[in-house]
């Protein structure tokens, strides 16, 4: 191909998501290498699909690692895991790049990092249980585990409404329970029996998000009665610098934290500590976000209420 057909190079700042909700270890480490990874997959015609399966074999490998307790298998689970989010981090890069967007693409992004965090979490518990807690230790983490994912959950949503929010829907992951719904109903099971099944676990997780967020709910379902989806850029600012703040607490709950101290506590042979931290730490940040988030919402829709009877 002449280089006058090529298409052009992206820039790394094109694959980003937005400044705004990047996390800044990602902004430093994971984003310029997942952006390498997405120029390569890109030149090769690997679809975004393909990379996020990869990344979840070598993320789940990594976990698989974390069983044995011994020194050098704890490094080797550290650097397939890392190895692993840099994937992670590409197939979104490499989406943006090439605009090959797709609910099962979303789906399994989702779920990349769910699936090595059930391997982890056994590992965890095996380690846990190997100090004489025995079954007590798998009890633990599956009482641990709902939290981590709600806690997942709900920074995930609040991070792409942010987007939604500073960028329109087209640049957005943010869903709504009822369009998911209205979508699910229409597809058939077969020959989209994969497409189905990732729609109905998608709106399930959706429905969950938006029962914890009610005041969110309330904004939205006014601002799309009064003005449809072309919500007022006005409003869109002021929110966008009443939500920013709240940003490092949605990237301190999603992954490059809690993998660091897992990190941290696996090569230090003390696996309760990451529980300990998950149910505390990590749980009084959900808490705090939550009612942050519904206080800037009530907020704002008062002020919306006051601006109709005026």
């Amino acid at each position: 191909m002449s280089r006058k057909n090529a298409s052009p190079r992206p820039s790394l700042a094109s694959t980003l998501k937005s400044r705004d909700t990047e996390e800044t270890f990602d902004l430093l480490f994971y984003r310029p290498i997942g952006y390498l990874w997405a120029l390569i997959c890109r030149r090769l015609g690997i679809v975004p699909n393909a990379v996020t399966i990869l990344a979840i074999v070598l993320g789940t490998a990594g976990g698989i690692l974390l069983f044995f307790g011994q020194l050098s298998f704890t490094v080797g689970a550290i650097i397939l895991i890392v190895f692993a989010n840099s994937l992670d981090s590409a197939d979104g890069q490499l989406a943006r790049m090439t605009g090959q967007y797709s609910r099962l693409g979303r789906f399994l992004d989702g779920m990349c990092g769910d699936i090595w965090f059930v391997v982890i979490y056994f590992a965890v518990a095996y380690r846990l249980s190997q100090e004489g807690w025995g079954i007590y230790a798998y009890l633990l983490g599956l009482f641990t585990g709902p939290f981590h994912a709600k806690q997942a959950a709900m920074a995930d949503y609040y991070r792409n409404f942010h987007l939604f929010i500073l960028k329109g829907k087209q640049q957005s992951e943010w869903d709504d329970s009822t369009r998911l719904a209205d979508s699910y109903a229409r597809m058939k099971w077969f020959p989209n029996f994969l497409s189905k099944l990732a729609a109905l676990v998608y709106l399930g997780y959706t429905r969950q998000q938006e029962r914890t967020s009610p005041a969110l709910q309330k904004l939205r379902a006014l601002l799309n009665k009064r003005y449809g989806e072309e919500w007022p850029e006005e409003f869109r600012q002021a929110f966008r610098r009443q939500s920013k703040p709240l940003m490092k607490y949605t990237n301190i709950l999603t992954f490059n934290t809690r993998i660091f101290v897992l990190f941290i506590v696996m090569l230090l042979d003390k696996p309760l500590y990451y529980f300990l931290f998950e149910l505390t730490v990590m749980n009084l940040l959900l808490l705090y976000m939550i009612v942050r988030h519904e206080h800037i919402c009530r907020r704002f829709t008062e002020a919306l209420e006051k601006e109709g009877e005026a």
